[in-house]
């Protein structure tokens, strides 16, 4: 059974088209997130979700139930915002059941809720604290408490883990894989950071524009986009580009050739003309086997970024800044020479004109 299914959804304010025939299908039990750049739509699209916004066209079904038009009391889904959204003058648990009472629920059912919720999330011992005297974390925690307490179907968290530090970020990202795993609940997650999608997700949807982009799991998504904004999306540093062109079953800019034998073209792609090689910088070769890669070439170091566990290289490759992911153990300097290997079966191919993978 689908828990959230979204058809031909618009969304226009004025001119300005901020979803554009937009369809979703999220199966129950499902962890779906949202990423994109500020402006693509993505929390826009979750408001939508919750009833927080009103479609320009379209529809949008919870658990098999048009909803496109009821108000978010009857969705049947918890939100969890991106600010804390607490009642300052209110305990833990005054927040935790402030929605309870005023939907006139029995004290013993709230009671209930509150102590499985309070588990879950350990914050039995903040139950009496009000906000003023949590950390960010713990804020964060209540919040997401205030939705689980509802014991709905559909979970939307937008941007929960942004005012964190980046430890506190990791910490919470781990509890709600864990929560989610518990509960087995429907979650759509919005979030800019890629992270966050390719540890939590078990589908990314990757927005540009009010569109879907991509609608793949983490592996697909990395291994395999669908577009050159995918491709330099995902990826930090992002993936190297080469603009060249294909004959003979190869890949050719100036005197750098690729053999393409190991690479799986898309069935309907073309296999000669114009193309772009999109090479993440972690797949470059480096040390000892280099020897095993098809084409190896030498550049010169230009910038070394030492980041503990992984060392950034920056240089260029035909006149073109390339990056490169070596060990953290790696001693490299600026000026250096090294020799690096490409394997292109682990490249990605686009078409420069429609930007779609090849």
């Amino acid at each position: 059974m689908n828990s959230v299914e979204i058809k031909h959804l618009d969304l226009q304010f004025s001119s300005v088209k901020v979803l554009q025939d937009l369809n979703l299908t999220i199966p129950k039990g499902e962890f779906l997130v949202l990423l994109g750049s500020s402006g693509c739509g993505k929390s826009t699209l979750l408001n939508c979700i919750a009833g927080l916004l009103e479609p320009t066209s379209g529809q949008i079904h919870i658990n098999g139930r048009n909803v496109t038009w009821a108000e978010p009391s009857e969705r049947g889904i918890g939100m969890v915002f991106q600010s804390y959204a607490l009642y300052p003058q209110m305990s833990v648990e005054g927040n935790l059941t402030f929605g309870l009472r005023n939907a006139k629920m029995p004290k013993d059912e709230i009671a209930k809720r509150v102590k499985r919720a309070s588990e879950v999330l350990q914050i039995e011992a903040l139950l009496k604290r009000k906000p003023a005297a949590l950390s960010g974390g713990q804020r964060q925690r209540v919040a997401i408490g205030r939705a689980l307490v509802r014991d709905v179907d559909v979970f939307l968290f937008d941007e929960p883990l942004s005012n964190l530090d980046a430890k506190l970020r990791a910490d919470l990202r781990v509890e709600i894989k864990r929560l989610h795993q518990q509960l087995e609940n429907t979650m759509i997650y919005v979030t800019h950071d890629q992270v966050e999608a390719m540890t939590l997700a078990d589908r990314i949807a990757i927005m540009k524009g009010g569109q879907i982009m991509q609608l793949g799991t983490s592996d697909e998504i990395y291994n395999r986009p669908r577009n050159l904004y995918v491709a330099d999306f995902i990826g930090s540093p992002s993936m190297n580009f080469l603009d060249g062109e294909i004959s003979n079953g190869r890949f050719r800019r100036g005197d750098l050739e690729l053999p393409l034998s190991g690479y799986q073209f898309a069935e309907q792609s073309t296999r000669v003309g114009g193309a772009i090689i999109g090479i993440r910088p972690e797949h470059v070769i480096t040390g000892d086997l280099v020897g095993s890669a098809p084409v190896s070439r030498e550049v010169t170091v230009d910038l070394v970024e030492p980041m503990g566990s992984d060392t950034l290289i920056y240089t260029q490759l035909q006149d073109i800044p390339f990056h490169i992911r070596m060990d953290g153990q790696a001693r490299v300097a600026p000026g250096d020479r090294i020799t690096i290997g490409i394997e292109p079966a682990r490249a990605s191919l686009f078409d420069p004109a429609t930007e779609l993978r090849m």
